[in-house]
């Protein structure tokens, strides 16, 4: 059969593709050799996915350059986004794509290769596509048409500010339309944001992470533009006057690791980090600091180089160690990177056995890692990371420039404001609900997370109360993320609402989401889709489903690389999926049949419950069984200054599984003593605790420890936090005499008038940019400390005019003893500048800690996470 599939499929593809061989300019693969690639990674894929009539687009009328544009799309998408969206939402972005080349001045300059992974892909990151493409097209086309290239990056993000600008939210990415709707998003989102607007208009531009920093807790996402030959970065919806300027370029100048992917199989000039049937990861750390490559050779115990090894590159950062780079060893055992002149920590393993130690770029160039230990092995190990220093490059920006983009800013954050002021009031909210008679203070809530999504979230409430179902409703949205209640239709709801017992649990029932995928129609289509029998037998012995699960599904994490997860209703329509979505499955299919089930936040196990007990769900063995669990507890030796740890500030649990050790999801508010003091049950199995003391350079004092948690017993390890032995010292002056402007007024008070004698907190706040929207949260969250603390914190604004753009509503726990004014003459941050040596322009935000002899013991500027626990950390110190 075999030997007959081959010239068949040449036969399908020869009738497909009649012009294949030819030189036509019409052709959109025009180097032959790359379009026989595509044609065969697209002949494997079309085998792959032979269920659901996936490919019927291609019998549709087409171009040969659409014809082939489409080939490289499904060549390389993965079987989720075939499976879930339909081949003509495809085709019309093709269209629209190509169109663009054709109509802008600048699409005929685009080289083939460049537009071909750069313009070209739907998809950005892991987010819901949407048809993103066309609306932005229609708003930006008119607003570009005349510019040069390099003024339609800058005037498109002008655009994006208009619409978009930094908040945290959690981890799943908002589509482009659904943050529109929102009006704000994390970085990951503002920069999926841009990169649709730029492509939208036929500019080719790439999502930039840093997966993690490493002089400081948090990662973050940037853009990319490529204008006349060359590739720009900007700060997604934070507009500058001029590209390669972001409030980011100092901390990007301290980052060990830049990447990018690009959509399908990619050979541009840049180092090649991973190749995957979806995307390539390439490596642009050069772009934004200074590099050096490492090689590392495994090793086994006698010596002998291990060739297939698995090699992770790891940053501190949020107390673990993480992995920035997956490489697996040659024939000679050898895996290479380039990164920041920096500290990483490297872990191999291969054939039960794993190792780890820290290198050094810059410093180390070949290093010998050995396979010294086994899951099992108790043992630990100390590490002081040291981050790349900063070397900050800056362009020019003349004051012209400057005030002119102030002035744009402003006009462009009263566009969204005005939209954000459409959205339900409280005052509204609770009228609504008191004519519906429901909860006023949960539906309110409700209404007003739900923002630009009110309209939906309104109709499902207002439905409901209809159908006498309105209490219930209510239970369904306590389920949901704050995200879901802003992007997630009315229809939506609604298939969960009325496809599930009126009686049924909420918790692990009737909600909707399981993990962190798009919420979708699942619970009515699966009911269709399983056979009476099927689903009797599945009520009866929920075990019959997961059996179908293992013989019915095909799995393929290979051809799922980029995170995104199969909708239920995709995965019953191809039966090739990935083992995420799989899981995700299971529960959808049993909640849709009334079982109970659920994924555990913390450790991923999946588990359903049969006569009020949970069973764990084995894909791997033929039957379920019973939660192995032990427990875990900790001793702590109190280090000066930090009574209890937090968890991803100061420590972590990561569990071991097949060669590597994965991160256990505690919540974010875990700590020693909620989750280790007096013990926690944990799944069994062996796991690696690291701890970290992070010092004012961003260095970190680090210890991991392995050990292992047996089934029904008690296992009792120290958490070490490694003391960081630097006392608090005097790092430069400031005259706490000087001036600042009350807002509102002409009047000029001294901080020390402000404060009285003592020590005290002075910022100077950048309105608007993330930097210092971080800063701030951080702080919020520390109130009652600082409360506690009651010294005066003032914080400065550069003029009245960003004192004015500046709304407390989106900070309402700072604490109480903030004081707010104005630096008019900008005297105080050129004092706290020249003193500290930050330079001419610091980067704001800018933070001290001093007292009233004009000592400064605390000094941050710019891009800082945990903000809050720094200051009191000094404080307590004090």
């Amino acid at each position: 059969m075999k030997k007959l599939l081959i010239p068949a499929f040449a036969f399908w593809l020869s009738c497909l593709f009649p012009s294949c061989t030819s030189t036509s300019p019409n052709h959109f693969l025009k180097e032959a050799d790359y379009r026989n690639k595509v044609e065969a990674d697209f002949g494997q894929k079309k085998e792959i996915l032979n269920r659901g009539n996936l490919f019927d687009i291609f019998n549709e009328d087409m171009s040969l350059e659409e014809r082939e544009a489409m080939m490289f799309l499904y060549a390389y998408m993965t079987p989720g986004d075939i499976s879930d969206y339909s081949g003509e939402f495809y085709l019309k972005n093709v269209r629209l794509a190509l169109q663009n080349r054709k109509e802008t001045s600048w699409g005929a300059g685009i080289p083939d290769m460049i537009f071909r992974h750069f313009v070209l892909p739907v998809r950005v990151n892991n987010e819901n596509l949407d048809n993103a493409r066309e609306v932005f097209r229609q708003e930006l086309m008119p607003r570009v048409e005349k510019l040069s290239m390099y003024d339609a990056v800058l005037e498109v993000n002008h655009w994006c500010h208009e619409k978009v600008i930094y908040t945290p939210t959690d981890i799943r990415t908002s589509a482009p339309m659904a943050t529109v709707k929102t009006a704000y998003g994390r970085c990951g989102e503002e920069s999926t944001f841009l990169v649709a607007a730029l492509r939208a208009v036929g500019i080719p531009a790439r999502q930039v992470y840093t997966p993690r920093w490493a002089h400081t807790d948090d990662n973050h996402a940037w853009v990319e533009a490529w204008v006349d030959g060359k590739w720009y970065f900007l700060g997604a919806c934070e507009p500058e006057p001029v590209l390669n300027l972001g409030w980011f370029n100092a901390p990007a100048s301290r980052g060990m690791l830049m990447h990018t992917k690009v959509f399908g199989a990619y050979d541009g000039p840049e180092e090649v980090m991973k190749t995957t049937a979806n995307y390539t990861e390439i490596n642009i750390i050069d772009n934004y600091g200074q590099s050096a490559p490492v090689t590392v050779t495994v090793v086994d115990a006698q010596g002998k180089a291990v060739e297939g090894a698995h090699v992770e590159f790891k940053i501190y950062n949020y107390a673990e160690f993480f992995t920035v780079a997956n490489k697996t060893t040659d024939a000679q055992g050898k895996a290479s990177l380039s990164a920041g002149l920096g500290d990483m920590v490297v872990y191999a393993s291969a054939n039960d056995h794993f190792g780890l130690q820290k290198v050094s770029f810059g410093k180390d160039k070949e290093v010998t890692l050995t396979l010294s230990h086994r899951p099992g092995d108790v043992f630990t190990d100390t590490f002081h990371i040291v981050p790349p220093a900063e070397k900050a490059n800056f362009p020019e920006v003349t004051d012209a420039q400057r005030k002119e983009n102030t002035l744009r800013m402003a006009q462009e954050d009263s566009i969204r404001n005005a939209y954000v002021a459409s959205f339900p009031t409280e005052e509204k909210a609770k009228a609504f609900a008191e004519g519906l008679k429901l909860d006023v203070n949960q539906t309110s809530t409700y209404i007003l997370k739900s923002r630009g999504n009110h309209a939906d979230i309104m109709q499902f409430l207002s439905n409901a109360a209809e159908k006498g179902q309105g209490a219930r409703a209510l239970e369904l949205l306590s389920t949901l993320a704050d995200k879901d209640l802003r992007d997630t239709p009315c229809s939506i709801l609604e298939d969960h609402l009325y496809a599930t017992d009126a009686k049924a649990d909420v918790k692990e029932v009737l909600a909707p989401r399981i993990a962190t995928e798009m919420l979708t129609p699942y619970r009515t289509y699966l009911q269709k889709a399983l056979s009476a029998e099927l689903a009797a037998q599945i009520k009866a012995d929920p075990q019959v489903l997961m059996k179908w699960c293992k013989d019915s599904l095909s799995i393929r994490n290979d051809l799922s690389t980029i995170f995104t997860i199969t909708s239920p209703e995709g995965v019953w329509r191809s039966r090739v999926t990935d083992s995420q979505s799989r899981d995700i499955f299971f529960v959808a299919a049993a909640r849709s049949l009334g079982i109970p089930a659920w994924k555990d936040e913390v450790n991923g196990n999946i588990c359903y419950r049969l006569n009020g007990k949970p069973v764990l769900v084995d894909f791997e063995s033929s039957e379920g069984g019973s939660l192995s669990e032990g427990v875990l507890k900790a001793t702590y030796q109190p280090i000066p200054r930090l009574d209890n740890p937090k968890y991803y500030t100061h420590f972590t649990l990561s569990k071991y599984d097949n060669g590597t050790f994965q991160l256990q999801n505690h919540p974010e508010d875990a700590s020693w003593a909620s989750l280790l003091k007096n013990g926690s049950s944990m799944s069994t199995g062996y796991y690696m605790m690291v701890t970290g003391s992070r010092m004012a350079n961003g260095g970190v004092l680090s210890q991991v420890s392995f050990f292992t948690v047996d089934k029904g017993k008690t296992t009792v390890t120290p958490l070490c936090m490694r003391n960081n032995t630097e006392e608090v010292r005097v790092i430069g002056s400031f005259n706490s005499e000087a001036l600042y402007t009350r807002p509102g007024t002409d009047e000029q008070v001294s901080v020390l008038n402000t404060t009285g004698r003592g020590y005290y907190i002075v910022g100077v706040l950048g309105v608007g940019q993330e930097p210092t929207n971080h800063a701030l949260k951080d702080i919020e969250v520390k109130k009652a400390e600082f409360e506690k603390w009651g010294r005066t914190i003032v914080l400065l604004f550069t003029d009245e005019a960003a004192y004015k753009k500046f709304d407390r509503k989106e900070f309402p726990n700072l604490p109480s003893n903030v004081v707010f004014g104005i630096d008019k003459d900008g005297s105080i941050l050129k004092m706290i500048a020249e003193n500290m040596k930050l330079g001419s322009k610091p980067t704001l935000p800018v933070i001290i800690l001093g007292d009233t002899f004009n000592r400064v013991v605390f000094e941050s500027h710019g891009y800082t996470i945990g903000m809050g626990e720094q200051l009191l950390h000094v404080i307590h110190g004090l």
